[in-house]
């Protein structure tokens, strides 16, 4: 676990965002961790403070991106191993309650799964 900056005290659903953090490190460990390390970091930004969770693992293509935030959305790759395809829409779910947003990014390799919450 990385925490790069001490953001300042936030109004936070902790048992929500709890479970939002748990999903992302739930999917790095089951798609990602074939690379090896999974970080969770905690970064303050000029835009609010970030909590995301990067692996080394194949990553999701840019174009496949929309359909992994999909509820019950699959993508091909994932379709061997457990699950119903909630995960990454309820972190996103939790990320818009919080006025946030939810960012899937490149980690060359890997994926770098981000949840932005304004400050």
């Amino acid at each position: 676990m990385a925490i790069d900056d001490r953001p300042p005290a936030m109004a936070l659903h902790r048992e929500l965002l709890s479970q939002a953090i748990t999903n992302m490190i739930d999917n790095a460990l089951r798609h990602g961790a074939s690379g090896g390390t999974v970080t969770l970091r905690l970064i303050e930004r000029g835009d609010g403070v970030a909590i995301q969770v990067e692996d080394r693992g194949p990553g999701i293509a840019v174009a496949d991106r929309a359909q992994a935030l999909k509820r019950f959305g699959r993508l091909d790759s994932a379709r061997t191993t457990p699950g119903a395809g909630l995960g990454m829409a309820l972190v996103e779910a939790v990320a818009r309650l919080h006025d946030g947003r939810f960012e899937l990014g490149d980690n060359a390799p890997g994926l770098v799964a981000r949840i932005v919450l304004p400050i």
